[in-house]
């Protein structure tokens, strides 16, 4: 296995641990719709996203599901289970996704060795934190279609655009209603209201942003 530009693993070990780390970490490939682990399993290791992109998503009420975030190329899966050693959240990909995975085990040796990835995990996790606090804090306060339009703006930033300006991920409308926090039927409502007042455009399930800051005054508001 070679080192990959996108690996967090490999981007902040040592050079004299790569040999080490080949040995010991296995590549993992999924297919879109594919579960890479499931709330409730047992932790046996981290997985570092070489490429592809997944969603971390959660059961809440009425048994629907929330996304907490899409993961991408340089992101870490199984971090949130260290402290049980349970994944309390699922991942599942959303196109073919390719995958560095470790042992727990290893892993901790590997932090113990490796200081700047030991840094670099501690900046990751204050990171995820305050993401987490302010998802908290936007669910509670912001109305839905604040929601609605902080979601496109930070689908629009973890995705990018096409060369045709738009959003560049196929996600089904439902991904996009559980990222905000909202039903299939408000996101479907307030997409089409967007369309006919030209702050959208919806072209099958593409969706291009025209007015960016109309979306962000209604997420300040």
């Amino acid at each position: 296995m070679n080192k990959h530009p996108h690996c967090f693993l490999c981007k902040y070990c040592l050079p004299e641990w790569q040999t080490l780390i080949e040995t010991k970490a296995t590549i993992q490939q999924f297919k879109k719709g594919e579960s890479i682990f499931k709330a409730g399993d047992s932790l046996h290791g981290f997985y570092f996203i070489h490429e592809g992109n997944v969603k971390i998503h959660k059961k809440w009420k009425n048994n629907k599901d929330l996304i907490i975030k899409f993961a991408t190329a340089g992101d870490i899966l199984g971090h949130r289970g260290l402290s049980d050693q349970k994944h309390p959240v699922s991942a599942t990909a959303l196109n073919r996704v390719k995958l560095c995975f470790v042992d727990t085990e290893f892993f901790e040796t590997t932090l113990l060795v490796n200081h700047k990835l030991s840094y670099q995990m501690v900046l990751f996790f204050a990171s995820e934190l305050q993401k987490t606090e302010q998802s908290m804090y936007n669910m509670v306060q912001m109305d839905v279609k604040s929601r609605i339009a902080l979601a496109l703006l930070e689908i629009t930033n973890t995705f990018g655009l096409d060369q045709d300006g738009f959003i560049n991920s196929l996600l089904s409308r439902q991904d996009i209603a559980s990222y905000a926090g909202t039903t299939y039927e408000s996101l479907f409502k307030t997409l089409n209201d967007w369309k006919n007042k030209r702050i959208i455009e919806l072209l099958d399930k593409r969706i291009k942003i025209i007015d960016t800051e109309t979306l962000k005054k209604l997420t300040i508001e």
